[in-house]
């Protein structure tokens, strides 16, 4: 890999993996000269067999802000999104000062405007780290099969929904409602010193953003997921990273079998349990949470941070994980989401009962 060329530091910088996006990656570039505010991009070509570093090259006249290229080639079980991200993030942390951010999203995404200015705010509010939301290209959208256009607006309605019951059942003043529940690498920043701290982006084959936010909340790193920082993304069916959107809207077209998703009252029941864990680890009270064996629940009270507490309980207790249920249910759970969240916002007693 060739190293990023000296600059002075720079509040924040894009790190954005590419592989053979020539295609899509100036519109890229141009979403991004869109943004406000002082900021630099780096670019991993890794892999690259089409035109990617041609149009990057063509495209730095026009761009306000600079454009560094780095080439690498992945070998065996590096040649992969996980890795290719971990490597744009970390040529980034070496121009970014120290007080500054480092932000990433896809070479097939375009941030709207205001999404720098958006995670810059949060990372201001008290964010260690912040999520973006994404929105699906209306255009790609349309030529969608029809089963997959219907499952991904009843899917983002009911991530939505589930969303709402936690933030009613375990509010946290650093993550105030609106919020949501995506952790995507097409929208990810994080202040300098905590990636560092939690060892830089974890080099998974897939789920690499899901893998860095686990890793930021164990430490209780202070996550906000901003709705205001938002990403139009590709639809497409031929995806580079396995387990990625593609692979999914391949699988909703397709209708495959043995699709699942959370159950609502599962999903608000691990909730409840989430804040009473909380409140028993802050207060250092096994008595507050009478859900485990107190053998169990004191190794969990010991953990030195909640986000470790948390895993510590969900390996004892399965209530804490939402349990899944065919994703032929969504119009029913989304029925019951609505009314767990109606009778929660109006104070209803029966809403703040686990039923199952």
């Amino acid at each position: 890999m060739n190293p990023v060329p000296a600059s002075r530091p720079v509040a924040a910088v894009v790190a954005i993996p590419v592989r053979n996006e020539a295609a899509r990656l100036g519109r890229c570039l141009d979403a991004l000269g869109a943004q406000a505010g002082g900021f630099e991009v780096v670019l991993l070509l890794n892999n690259c067999e089409d035109d990617s570093r041609a149009v990057a090259e063509a495209a730095k006249p026009r761009l306000p802000y600079r454009l560094h290229l780095v080439e690498a080639r992945l070998e065996g079980g590096r040649a992969h999104v996980g890795w290719a991200r971990r490597l744009a993030m970390d040529a980034a942390a070496d121009l970014v000062g120290p007080s500054g951010i480092i932000l990433t999203t896809d070479a097939d995404s375009r941030p709207v405007p205001g999404w720098l200015a958006a995670n810059r705010a949060a990372v201001a509010g008290g964010a260690d780290a912040v999520a973006g939301i994404i929105v699906p290209d209306p255009a790609e959208r349309r030529g969608l099969h029809p089963i997959a256009r219907q499952r991904l607006s009843g899917q983002r309605r009911y991530e939505r929904l589930m969303e709402r019951l936690a933030s009613l059942l375990d509010p946290e003043e650093h993550d105030p409602w609106p919020r949501h529940g995506y952790h995507c690498g097409a929208s990810m920043a994080v202040r300098l010193g905590v990636y560092r701290r939690v060892g830089g982006l974890p080099p998974e084959p897939s789920s690499e953003d899901r893998a860095f936010f686990a890793a930021v909340l164990r430490q209780d790193g202070r996550v906000r997921h901003c709705p205001k920082a938002r990403v139009v993304t590709s639809c497409r069916l031929d995806g580079r990273a396995a387990g990625g959107m593609a692979d999914t809207l391949l699988r909703w077209s397709e209708a495959r079998e043995g699709e699942a998703i959370p159950a609502a009252r599962s999903v608000a029941r691990a909730a409840r349990l989430r804040a009473a864990l909380r409140r028993a680890w802050r207060a250092g009270s096994p008595a507050a949470f009478p859900a485990l064996p107190p053998a169990a629940l004191a190794d969990v009270l010991q953990a030195p941070t909640f986000g470790l507490a948390l895993e510590r309980a969900a390996r004892r207790l399965a209530a804490l994980t939402p349990r899944l249920v065919p994703a032929a249910r969504l119009a029913e759970e989304i029925a019951a989401g609505l009314r767990l969240a109606a009778g929660l916002e109006s104070g209803a007693p029966s809403a703040r009962r686990d039923r199952r």
